[in-house]
């Protein structure tokens, strides 16, 4: 069920807020599966932005999906209705589905990198689904999404900025379409503070000068707080009761424990740079990094600042210009192809988006089959059993994997992400913004997860993230990195506020 409220009103100028689109005690599952949805009513109008809100898994991706007729594979909706500007996307034939959505419906999804073509420069990416495709257009609607367009970002390539752009840039597309109704999957996930004002504020702007209909998934309460008209409380599934209590560090590493040398993942002097027309941007410069055997160390900073970028140089993702790389006081090279299968083994990445890691087309459990026999050497008859281990690990049902990833929240798929990270057994897990698009409850049981791994596993943990209450709660050692630079390293405790 759904619980739609008003909220502040925000705009000084009213425009006329007329319906466009409208669901009605909509109920959503896989046939003789999960639902998805359980039913749900709201009312999308001009002008307008209505937040979705509730835990993860209460369908907040599923509603949105659903109003641009694009449900996960083998979803069906089993009860109420569904109108979009007119039509129910259900029953259009696919020409028309295409031209709705290229039209009049766009749609930012979580992880709006990944629809990004990593060969197109920015500028193309955007004039690609314009209406105007003319250079000042293109930059205005750049501008508009308070990107920088001086400083050579409109030649640069969508990996060669940071996750923050990215989703600005994705957004800038979106807008491009001139669309009626905008879609956003938490639009501020793996943003600062600071960047989520703007994007709040802009919003606002929308909203209100191009009379857009927004609607936002977003678990977020003071983005919803700053600009959301209606909020829509979406419920499900009542989960299993965690007794309640404050983040208290578990397995943290008592600092006369703290290796100083010697041991660890370490870079010396890493510098990477990125190439456009306007020049060389400096992604990361000269930077040092240390995360000792044993010990959990965070990674801050404002957005673009560099952190997701150190991350892809310790993962072998992405050389480094300069610098030095080391593991347990062994020269590491600096990409994962030139690495040996133990290097590959012992230091794994969990991506922001676990789809970066999960291929939707492949069953949870044949997700986690790969690295096991890749790199964890069971035989093909055990394979079934490690595979419900690491699902139990990870506090997921072993019948989890039968599933698809589209058939998971949010916060489910994480923890399958992190699963098929911990089948090779690694020593070193590198965690990118993974608490970034799950709600503040769900957040925690991750990290808390991560604590309680890291205490029977021996791991050593680097978590890049904005969210510095979980930085306090859960690292011994924080670096702060500010437009490529390492400004700060040392205790949380010292370094963060509220550690």
């Amino acid at each position: 069920m759904s619980d739609t409220a008003p909220a502040t009103a925000h705009r000084s100028t009213p425009v006329p807020a007329t319906a466009v689109a409208s669901a009605t005690d909509l109920e959503i599952r896989i046939p003789h599966g999960p639902v998805l949805l359980h039913p749900a009513s709201l009312t999308l109008r001009s002008g307008r932005i209505t937040a979705l809100t509730g835990p993860s898994g209460s369908g907040k991706t599923t509603l949105l999906r659903a109003l641009i007729g694009h449900l996960p594979d083998g979803a069906a909706i089993t009860s109420g209705t569904l109108d979009v500007l007119g039509h129910n996307p259900g029953d259009l034939g696919p020409e028309e589905l295409r031209l709705l959505r290229r039209t009049r419906i766009a749609y930012v999804g979580q992880d709006p990198g990944s629809a990004l073509n990593p060969r197109m420069k920015i500028r193309h990416i955007v004039a690609e689904t314009a209406t105007d495709r003319n250079e000042a257009a293109v930059l205005g609607l750049l501008r508009e999404c308070r990107l920088p367009v001086d400083d050579g970002l409109p030649d640069r390539r969508p990996t060669a900025i940071s996750g923050g752009q990215q989703r600005r840039v994705a957004l800038a597309r979106a807008l491009a379409r001139a669309p009626e109704i905008l879609l956003l999957d938490e639009p501020t996930a793996g943003l600062d503070s600071a960047l989520r004002d703007e994007i709040a504020e802009l919003l606002r702007d929308l909203a209100a000068t191009r009379g857009l209909a927004v609607v936002m998934a977003c678990h977020d309460p003071e983005l919803v707080e700053a600009c959301a008209d209606h909020v829509v409380r979406l419920s499900g599934p009542q989960p299993p009761h965690r007794p309640s209590r404050q983040p208290t560090r578990p397995g943290a590493v008592p600092a006369a424990q703290v290796p100083e040398s010697g041991g660890g993942l370490l870079a010396k002097g890493v510098s990477v740079a990125f190439t456009q027309r306007a020049g060389r941007h400096q992604a990361l410069d000269a930077v040092d990094f240390s995360a000792p055997p044993g010990t959990a160390t965070g990674i801050i900073g404002p957005s673009g600042s560099g952190k997701t970028t150190l991350l892809r140089v310790l993962a072998g993702l992405h050389p480094a210009d300069r610098g030095t790389l080391s593991l347990d006081g062994s020269p590491l090279a600096s990409t994962a192809r030139k690495r040996r299968r133990e290097h590959h083994r012992r230091i794994q990445l969990v991506p922001q988006n676990p789809l970066d890691a999960l291929n939707p087309s492949h069953t949870i459990g044949a997700a986690l089959a790969r690295p096991l026999r890749l790199h964890g050497g069971v035989p093909r008859p055990r394979i079934a059993g490690r595979v419900g281990e690491l699902l139990r690990q990870v506090e997921l049902p072993a019948d989890f994997a039968g599933r698809h990833p589209g058939e998971l929240s949010g916060g489910q798929r994480q923890r399958v992400s992190i699963a098929r990270a911990l089948a090779t057994d690694p020593a070193y897990l590198l965690c990118d913004e993974i608490t970034s698009a799950l709600d503040p409850g769900t957040a925690l049981t991750v990290m808390e997860l991560l604590a309680r791994l890291r205490t029977e596993r021996g791991l050593t943990t680097v978590m890049v993230s904005h969210e510095l209450h979980l930085i306090a709660a859960y690292t011994d050692t924080v670096h702060v990195l500010d437009a490529g630079r390492l400004t700060a390293t040392g205790r949380t405790a010292e370094l963060v506020p509220g550690s």
